[in-house]
């Protein structure tokens, strides 16, 4: 029978679960590492929240584990790639709580509004200033949401309520979702301009990381209320502070904060801002939502071996898994190819054929794969499991076809991308019935292996660019391992992927985009 280790606070209803599935449960809360590092090798699961550090050698200790399971979104607290190496399964709840966080963004907002926390503390000094708490309607107001996903679309749905006009700015929300939505899709800046309060429904990226900063406030419209229930590094505190300051911003409401557990924070203290202690999704419903569905999640991979919401493996039974091995690798190159040349414009549909001997597999996980690598560059939450949600749900339109009569290649893979007035298509195969290669980009012939540093050009097809090019990248000390160059007419458009041994500058990028000939140039990185 296996046996799972309970190790933070979980609804006892998550317990009765393992039970009548068959699992035996242990609840041991409030360990420290020494006495989870005594007790782990007898688990074959381990049920956390976010108390629990899973540490690699935590990993190193537990010889029987199979599965960890978080009961909620972040996995912070879990060292994923030491579990992947360990062949441990680790599964989070990515959507159990949505409906909290919303709420508590949305009771924020009342706060910053009515300036209620301030009030009250005032009443209840026993003073009456009336006259000092001058607050200001929702209604009409605009509502400017960064971010309209599962989280952010409650939000609209909620503040639609109060009547108020939203603006949405999120680079995967297609015109229909946004219809769908009843709200307004706008570029950031005008997102900025017209927003009265400004609520974050982001995931944490390279792209996202200090959104909020002296430059955007700038543009900001003055008295703007700005709420954050998302993740602390949106925001650059020391210039929301100065905004606060000088009266651009007039109020913020904050439940993140660039350093958590925030025992001391610069914002503390401040009369025009709100703090609460990270409780987007501190409810009742919540936590009893994702205690039971991870209880759900673990039971049934330790009983039956089902894999969902995992996110580091693919969902695939293990008479597959061999066969499918190089597949997925390509699957997921092509993906993550397709997703960075993407990741600035909206996608509306997503078509992933496959050709020869792919065509014959369960290509389920490899699309599922395919949109985790398409989403990735801006999503880094999104896995092969919850991939196809959340493409559903930003109403991008995803189609996969098969054609078993091998063509030029034996296996082949094809992932089109259409965008607003844009398509984009990129293909690979398999040498040697193991070895991925992108061969073609945007219709144009182009053989390489993908490595982890790369530069995409394309260019017009004239003397003097590979020259110029090699010159840049020869100054920056950037040493070339492959140079693979396609045209499809000589004199017209070009591309090139050049593979590199190191990351590229930023700057560096921006010389190779000044070459005469270059039309686009991109840095990527897998």
């Amino acid at each position: 029978m296996p046996k799972v280790l309970i190790s933070d606070k979980l609804s006892p209803a998550a317990a009765q679960i393992f039970r009548d599935r068959g699992v035996e449960v242990d609840i041991k809360t409030g360990l420290s590492k020494d006495e989870l590092l005594a007790i782990i090798a007898d688990y074959d699961g381990l049920a956390i929240r976010s108390n629990t550090k899973v540490t690699a050698e935590v990993l190193a200790a537990a010889t029987k584990l199979k599965v960890v399971g978080r009961a909620g979104i972040g996995v912070d607290n879990v060292d994923i790639p030491a579990a992947t190496a360990r062949g441990v399964v680790v599964m989070n709840t990515p959507f159990g709580n949505s409906i909290t966080t919303a709420e508590h963004a949305i009771a924020m907002m009342f706060a910053v509004a009515r300036d209620i926390p301030a009030a009250n503390a005032s009443t209840q000094a026993g003073k009456w200033e009336k006259n000092r708490f001058m607050g200001v309607e929702l209604y009409a107001k605009t509502l400017g949401l960064i971010g309209a996903g599962n989280i952010g679309s409650i939000v609209a749905d909620r503040a639609q309520g109060l009547k108020m006009q939203v603006v949405a700015y999120d680079p995967f929300l297609t015109p229909e979702r946004a219809l769908e939505m009843g709200v307004t899709k706008v570029e950031l800046d005008e997102l900025f301009a017209r927003a009265d309060f400004i609520t974050l429904h982001t995931p944490l990226t390279d792209g996202t990381r200090n959104i909020i900063n002296a430059d955007s406030i700038a543009k900001m419209k003055d008295g703007v209320r700005i709420i954050n229930c998302a993740r602390g590094g949106l925001i650059v505190e020391e210039d929301l502070l100065a905004a606060l300051n000088s009266g651009k911003v007039a109020r913020a409401a904050l439940d993140v904060f660039a350093v958590e557990p925030a025992k001391e924070n610069i914002l503390f203290g401040n009369e025009n801002v709100v703090c609460t202690p990270h409780l987007g999704a501190s409810t009742t419903e919540a936590q009893e939502n994702v205690a039971l569905q991870v209880a759900e999640q673990m039971s049934a991979y330790l009983v039956d071996g089902a894999v969902s919401n995992a996110l580091n493996m693919p969902s695939v039974t293990a008479e597959e898994a061999p066969r499918l091995r190089p597949y997925m690798k390509l699957a997921a190159q092509l993906g993550s190819l397709a997703g960075k040349l993407s990741a600035e414009v909206g996608i509306r549909k997503v078509t992933i054929e496959y050709e020869g001997n792919a065509a014959k597999l369960n290509t389920r996980p490899l699309t599922a794969i395919a949109l985790q690598g398409l989403l990735g560059p801006i999503m880094p939450s999104v896995n092969m499991v919850n991939a196809p949600v959340i493409a559903k749900e930003r109403n991008i339109a995803v189609a996969d076809t098969k054609l078993e009569a091998a063509g030029d290649y034996q296996t082949l893979m094809r992932i089109t991308v259409e965008m607003d007035g844009k398509t984009r298509s990129v293909c690979g195969t398999l040498f040697a019935d193991s070895h991925p290669r992108i061969v073609s980009i945007k219709g144009i012939s182009v053989e390489a292996e993908v490595t982890p540093h790369m530069l995409y050009v394309t260019n017009h097809d004239k003397p003097g660019f590979i020259g110029a090019l090699g010159t840049i990248l020869g100054d920056a000390g950037i040493n070339i391992a492959t140079f693979n160059l396609g045209r499809a007419v000589a004199g017209e458009e070009a591309i090139c992927l050049v593979a590199v041994d190191g990351a590229i500058p930023a700057d560096v990028v921006e010389k190779v985009r000044a070459i005469p000939q270059v039309k686009q140039a991109q840095a990527l990185d897998f």
